[in-house]
């Protein structure tokens, strides 16, 4: 398989900046996500990587070799669509093992293979079948045979779940995981759905407005968001934040909100403008007397655990808590925080400024 490097990779369309400036390592064998709202550059960058692209500035290395300008074909890279592409004229077998008889190789090699990765995808029995027919997981499943068929260096996948319904993705997304584990392949994978990208991957790259915003694994994303936009866009429900009053010095181990102390981790520079406190759900605790109180204004019950929503001076928050605590609409309740699990944000540059946040690059 292969590493996949990208240095200082940028594209322009006209006046319009698809890509800003990208540098970062795709790990041999690696699952890599990229990860993004519409229009942030993810699958720009994945059609540069592939080929289908070429940048305006910078390099793509695969497998040390510098191929930035060299054609799709000649990359040695499967690309899997969003909607499929196959052939609707052609049966399953014939569509997993077209790359194969286009590049000649012997007739009982390209039916062992067929047969092999057919296995691997549990639709052997679906071989002789017409594509036409399918349900969409398993048309899903032909067009992922027939990139894997071809044994290439890397996998490039463009939303592939994207047209599934709910329970397919999530299908899908736990088979993806262990055929890439069987495979071993370095794997690049396109998404906008953090549940996805979550579930699947080694490290993920979030990207908006063109820009790498932050890459590392699942739990350091999740625990150690480098911005705002990652923190908001990670988690369901989503960080929430409250805006704490002054500006903090540089180790500050604590901030005002609404005229309450809050203590956080230190900061690691003073800010350049007004500090906003990051919390998720789960790390605010309902206390009977908590630093800052609210209201109640909805209760939502979900099994083992409850999302209470209340209503603050310093806006409304999301409170995930276990569903022995009781509480009640229209009830005043105090609110504590766990500390270590807090980010703190520079208003002005969106960025953390938590010294245990800086898992980042």
């Amino acid at each position: 398989m292969a590493e996949i490097r990208l240095e200082e990779v940028r594209k322009t369309f006209g006046d319009f900046t698809a890509v800003r400036g990208s540098s970062f390592t795709i790990r041999d064998g690696e699952f890599f996500v990229m990860l993004g709202p519409s229009g942030c550059g993810k699958t720009t960058t994945l059609r540069m990587i592939a080929g289908l692209e070429l940048p305006t500035s910078g390099r793509i290395l695969l497998d040390g070799e510098d191929v930035t300008w060299k054609r799709g074909s000649e990359r040695d890279i499967a690309f899997v669509f969003q909607l499929f592409a196959l052939y609707p004229h052609m049966s399953v077998r014939r569509n997993i093992n077209f790359p194969l008889r286009i590049a000649g190789l012997p007739r009982r090699e390209v039916k062992a293979r067929t047969e092999e990765v057919a296995a691997m995808l549990r639709i052997e029995h679906l071989l002789d079948r017409s594509v036409g027919g399918l349900a969409a997981g398993d048309r899903q499943r032909v067009a992922l045979g027939r990139a894997i068929v071809r044994r290439a260096k890397a996998f490039l996948m463009d939303e592939p779940l994207g047209a599934l319904d709910a329970e397919f993705r999530d299908v899908m997304c736990e088979e993806l995981r262990v055929l890439h584990n069987r495979v071993g392949a370095t794997t690049v994978y396109v998404t906008h759905d953090q549940v996805e990208a979550m579930a699947m991957a080694d490290r993920i790259c979030v990207m908006n407005h063109a820009e790498v915003l932050q890459i590392a694994t699942p739990t350091e994303i999740y625990d150690h968001p480098a911005t705002r936009f990652v923190a908001n866009f990670i988690g369901s429900p989503s960080m929430n934040f409250l805006p704490a009053e002054g500006h903090l010095p540089a180790g500050a181990t604590a901030l005002r909100v609404k005229g309450v102390s809050i203590a956080v981790p230190a900061t690691t520079a003073p800010l350049s403008a007004e500090a906003v406190l990051g919390a998720r759900p789960e790390h605010i605790r309902i206390v009977e007397e908590g630093a800052l109180r609210g209201r109640v204004f909805g209760v939502e019950y979900m099994g083992s655990r409850q999302l209470v929503t209340v209503d603050t001076e310093a806006g409304r928050l999301r409170v995930r808590a276990p569903n022995t605590v009781r509480v009640a609409d229209g009830e005043t309740i105090g609110l504590d925080f766990i500390t270590e699990r807090l980010s703190v944000f520079d208003a002005a540059t969106d960025r953390s400024v938590t010294i245990r946040g800086a898992a980042h690059g």
